[in-house]
């Protein structure tokens, strides 16, 4: 049976990109947007045929933060939420799964995002996005919990709070922050062409803070997109256009076949956890979510070829668990259940 890797509340020394090892809490700080996902009642219909929708909280750095705290790792989440009966749901969601919610915010002039989100029966997700402008996309700088960021050990986002001011700027301060203080910088692609003006605005706003980051996340389809038609399976590929002299991590998910690993000194794939999908939504935040809860307590976690194995084989059982329920949050899965799974896949 693989070895469940540990997470705690540990002290430990972070990759501090300043140069010198700075103390820090395995807080794991997750920036960026949080929203009521629809899913249909029934899968695998397109958003036009779903006879009813069910809400599920979602946004992919909330799922990440919960993901977190349900595997006993320690998670923040700072973003924004209007002054609605969403808002104040997803607030509360975050507080019964012991995410600190106190970076949130919430706006009196805008509502809280909607998503709808189906699995079609040919196997592609298909996204309807209500957020215009949402208040996730108009939280401001003045408005960031400065010390919470400076607590953490990992700071997490992705590319959707990079679409609109004043979000953007709020973003790039944030990571400012973060960086200076000493966090690991952690990003997930999370790309969603249809909130975009264009292609190239998505490209070129993704790849704007690429070189900053000590880990990333990414999808095949993205890499595709990213490099415009590259071969995602190429390791050529991966490491002369996406792997910068500063990263720490590459992992590239291949959804349920597993996923890749590149570092500085070696490279390699760790398969998938085979189980029946009933909803994949989530499940990217939830590998994710179980990559960062051990690389919180082990900060050099990709030193350690063995170790980052068993840590990716532990996050993949996370990405499979979440779909075989529907929904981002509620399906994200506990140790237990982790330890389970991957006992019976020994």
């Amino acid at each position: 049976m693989a070895k469940i890797p540990s997470s705690d509340g540990s002290k430990n020394l972070s990759m501090n990109s300043n140069g010198g090892p700075e103390a820090k809490t395995s807080l794991v700080v997750c920036f960026g947007e949080m929203l009521i996902d629809f899913v249909p009642t029934v899968s695998g219909v397109s958003l036009a045929e779903a006879p009813a929708f069910q809400k599920a909280p979602g946004g992919a750095p909330a799922n990440v933060a919960v993901g977190i705290s349900r595997l006993g790792g320690s998670s923040a989440f700072i973003g924004k939420v209007g002054d609605d009966e969403f808002g104040h749901m997803l607030s509360d969601i975050l507080k019964q799964n012991k995410v600190n919610n106190s970076g949130m915010r919430f706006d009196q002039k805008a509502r809280t995002a909607l998503a709808f989100v189906t699995l079609r029966a040919d196997g592609e997700r298909e996204f309807m996005f209500f957020r215009n402008p949402s208040a996730d996309m108009l939280l401001r700088e003045s408005e960031l919990d400065v010390n919470l960021i400076k607590q953490a050990s990992i700071f997490h986002y992705g590319s959707i709070s990079l679409i609109e001011e004043p979000c953007k700027s709020t973003h790039l301060a944030a990571m400012a922050i973060a960086k200076k203080s000493g966090s690991i910088l952690s990003y997930d692609v999370n790309l969603r062409i249809p909130l975009w003006p264009s292609e190239d605005a998505a490209r070129d706003g993704i790849m704007s803070i690429w070189n900053q980051a000590d880990v990333i996340k990414v999808s095949e389809d993205e890499i595709t997109f990213l490099t415009r038609g590259a071969d995602p399976y190429d390791d050529n590929v991966v490491l002369n256009k996406l792997f910068h002299p500063n990263l720490k991590l590459l992992l590239v998910s291949e959804g349920p076949d597993g996923c890749r690993y590149y570092t500085q000194k070696f490279k390699g794939r760790v398969p998938g956890v085979k189980v029946k999908a009933v909803d994949t939504t989530g499940a990217g935040d939830a590998f994710v979510g179980g990559i960062l809860s051990v690389l919180a307590s082990d900060t050099n976690l990709y030193k350690d070829e063995k170790k980052l194995r068993e840590a990716l084989l532990f996050a993949n059982a996370c990405g499979a668990l979440t779909v075989t329920k529907k929904g981002a949050i509620p399906a994200m899965p506990t140790r237990d259940e982790i330890q389970k799974i991957l006992k019976s896949n020994s």
